[in-house]
């Protein structure tokens, strides 16, 4: 069995003159993203491994992440402007010896992928988690592994 995590970046500022790609989290982003961390570590959650899209807002969410479970994180630039190929490509490239990934990304690639996982419907806000179960030993039959919902947390749902 392995658990994939799907968590879209925390809130991000708007800075002028700043590109896309290089907006860093705001105020309310920087106090999501660890508390986020620390409710799935609460909880127990257990993750061997952070991918990020490299873009600043969710590269700096998995810092904040990655401090929490302190565990180092790798970047992967086919999690920016994502498309549902993109994920299954880096699934498929896993290391078996990976039972559970958490893969920081944007929307709308990283909530449509999430909804083609299972009937489950979810539209993941910043800091938003999602995670299931997929039936596999090997991230290479991710494609035709059953996989089942596990849970669902925003940061709206959570007292600080």
């Amino acid at each position: 069995m392995k658990t994939l995590l799907l968590v879209r970046h925390s809130k991000s500022d708007w800075p002028v003159d700043v590109q896309d790609f290089d907006r860093p989290l705001n105020d309310l982003g920087r106090i999501n993203a660890p508390k986020m961390a620390r409710l799935l570590k609460d909880k127990s959650v257990e993750i061997d491994a952070f991918i990020t899209s490299p873009a600043e807002r969710a590269k700096q969410t998995c810092e904040l992440f990655s401090e929490v479970f302190q565990k180092h994180y790798d970047t992967d630039a086919t999690l920016y402007n994502p498309r549902e190929s993109n994920f299954e490509s880096l699934i498929f490239g896993l290391d078996n010896s990976i039972n559970s990934v958490a893969l920081f990304s944007h929307n709308n690639g990283i909530s449509n992928f999430a909804n083609s996982l299972t009937d489950e419907i979810v539209n993941l806000p910043t800091s938003g988690v999602v995670a299931y179960q997929i039936d596999c030993d090997n991230w290479s039959n991710f494609a035709t592994a059953k996989k089942k919902f596990l849970y669902f947390y925003s940061p709206k749902n959570f007292a600080k």
